[in-house]
């Protein structure tokens, strides 16, 4: 046991079976006194007596649950469920159909074609204009020139990548080209395994480890033609943007990390080292990337992709999205890996409805008080936002977001299902290994984890159910609510409640970062967020601009 927890502590330790005594008595009735001041309780001595026998048996549970192993695939039996009462999941609509352009050229430099949209390069592609083994070598030659500056790429997963992009160019030749994503070059979140290939997850305990089969994402991709090109970094344990190789950097502002923890998709897309990359989110991760690094995160309803082969943080709360230069480039890719998987059981069959509307008739909200309340840049760049969609004639009503709610406990819910993943990990002590030893690092969090209470996890769980029900309510009155990105507490709510939301580029500050807005949709209606932001996007050109030293055309208008 890691001496460096506080003496207090070791009265729960003993009782949830962390000590490496064998005993089921190493504890003392002494010890239960202390130790329940760690959950604000007080029982009597009469009480304490009573229990403590009670105690023992419990611990010893504990000892013999620990010797039965369970593969990283197997989700708990109490699976969440987002949906509030009485929701129908929709039915089929219009379907999200992409358009690939024909009157694409090659640009005059072929470092360009780094930046190029998903329908661009496609629409090359299917001419024939450009090849994938092309394209691929592109891309794998700007990581090795560029990634050394961003830290960005774990593993450059080249072999795979250039069969993959020869595959691609035979069959197109053969004729039999298969969609928009056929020989479009991307990466993936090192959270996801691929067969052949390392996937750390961050972190240096896992470093070496190799998983023989392949996440059902990465599957989808490679059934639709796209080339996995690299893994790209996580911050460790999905925390933040540190790996064990480094600290993943902004490539606008190489003084500032990525933010995390889709750390290297971040980057990496924003840098034009690949076309778009795969992420995940369980309290912010696509979304806060994809602002730091300004490109467009997607963040889709809670079970819509599959995670079956993709490390689990919290099986209540993880979400697996795009993430890409452009609204369009992320619907695009959000087609290709939405849908049921057998082997995930939270996923379904609810269909990818296009929104037919036009921005006028769209019922939009916007969360006033947190915008007003905005006075940096980043609000100044929302509140000019907030004109250009009306001018596209959205007329947006002012709301607030729930408040009375006990949001200082609800991490727990992450921060428990974290626990009891990695549990082998703190068990062993090789928490201990990990770079991070922050008071806030993935390290630290993963041992607290184990002072949680299941009657308080279960607590926070039923007020997050009151929660479900309370923005639901909301939608049946709006299609989209607007958002500042990280303000107020739409990121935890959305989060905790499985609604979808985009994040997208609203412009730089005056030191030229990238600033975002965020756009919420109801339970399945990535749709709805997905056409306004392509809107926005079509009005402005933030999602056009690329950061100056990895791109020789890129621009910035600073205010």
């Amino acid at each position: 046991m890691n001496n460096r927890f506080p003496l207090l502590a070791l009265a729960i330790l003993s009782m949830v079976g962390l000590s490496s005594c064998k005993s089921q008595y190493t504890f003392t009735k002494k010890d239960i006194k202390h130790g329940q001041k760690l959950i604000g309780l007080d029982f009597d001595k009469q009480a304490v007596d009573t229990m403590y026998r009670y105690l023992g048996r419990n611990k010893a549970g504990y000892d013999s649950l620990r010797k039965y192993q369970v593969s990283n695939e197997t989700f708990p039996a109490m699976v969440f469920d987002p949906h509030p009462a009485g929701f129908e999941i929709p039915e089929q609509g219009t379907p999200y159909q992409a358009k690939i352009p024909s009157d694409v050229d090659m640009p005059s430099s072929e470092e360009e074609l780094a930046y190029y949209s998903i329908p661009q390069l496609a629409s090359l592609i299917r001419q024939r204009k450009l090849t994938a083994v092309a394209l691929t070598q592109l891309y794998i030659n700007r990581i090795r020139r560029y990634d050394d500056q961003l830290l960005s790429v774990i593993t450059i997963t080249e072999d795979l990548a250039m069969e993959q992009a020869r595959k691609a160019d035979r069959e197109i030749a053969a004729g039999n080209y298969k969609g928009i994503l056929h020989g479009i070059p991307y990466g993936v979140k090192d959270l996801m395994a691929v067969a052949g290939y390392p996937t750390t997850w961050g972190a240096a305990p896992y470093k070496n480890q190799v998983i023989d089969y392949t996440a059902t994402v990465v599957k989808r991709l490679e059934e639709q033609g796209a080339i996995l090109i690299a893994k790209l970094v996580s911050g460790a344990l999905a925390r933040g943007d540190v790996w064990f190789g480094g600290k993943t950097k902004n490539p606008w502002d190489l003084t500032q990390g990525a933010s995390g923890s889709s750390a290297g998709p971040g980057s990496a897309t924003a840098a034009g080292l690949v076309a778009f990359s795969i992420g995940t989110e369980t309290l912010g991760s696509i979304t806060s990337p994809s602002t730091r690094n300004g490109i467009t995160g997607l963040r889709p309803t809670y079970g819509r992709v599959s995670r079956h082969g993709t490390m689990s943080l919290s099986w209540s709360m993880d979400k697996i999205g795009p993430m890409a230069r452009s609204a369009e480039d992320c619907a695009i890719v959000f087609q290709a890996i939405y849908g049921r998987d057998p082997k995930d059981p939270t996923t379904n069959s609810a269909p990818f409805n296009a929104q037919t509307k036009a921005m006028d008739q769209l019922r939009v909200a916007y969360i006033k008080d947190d915008i007003d309340a905005d006075k940096s840049d980043t609000g100044d760049n929302l509140r000019d936002a907030l004109k250009t969609f009306e001018a596209l004639g959205v007329k947006p009503t002012a709301i607030s977001l729930p408040k009375d709610y006990p949001y200082a406990v609800f991490d727990i819910i992450l921060r428990a299902e974290a626990g009891a993943f990695f549990d082998e990990l703190v068990i062993s002590g090789a928490t201990d290994n990990m770079v991070e030893q922050t008071q806030g690092s993935r390290a630290n969090s993963l041992r607290q984890s184990r002072f949680i209470p299941a009657v308080e996890y279960l607590q926070a769980n039923r007020q997050r159910r009151r929660l479900i029900e309370e923005i639901n309510a909301l939608f049946k009155d709006y299609d989209v609510i607007i958002s500042p990105t990280f303000r107020g507490r739409q990121l935890f709510i959305t989060n905790l409640t499985g609604h979808p939301v985009i994040s997208v580029p609203t412009g730089f500050d005056k030191k030229g970062r990238p600033t975002s807005l965020t756009l919420i949709a109801n339970l399945y209606d990535e749709g709805s967020i997905l056409a306004m932001a392509q809107a926005f996007q079509e009005q402005t050109d933030f999602d056009e601009q690329h950061p100056p030293l990895f791109s020789d055309n890129a621009k910035i208008e600073s205010k």
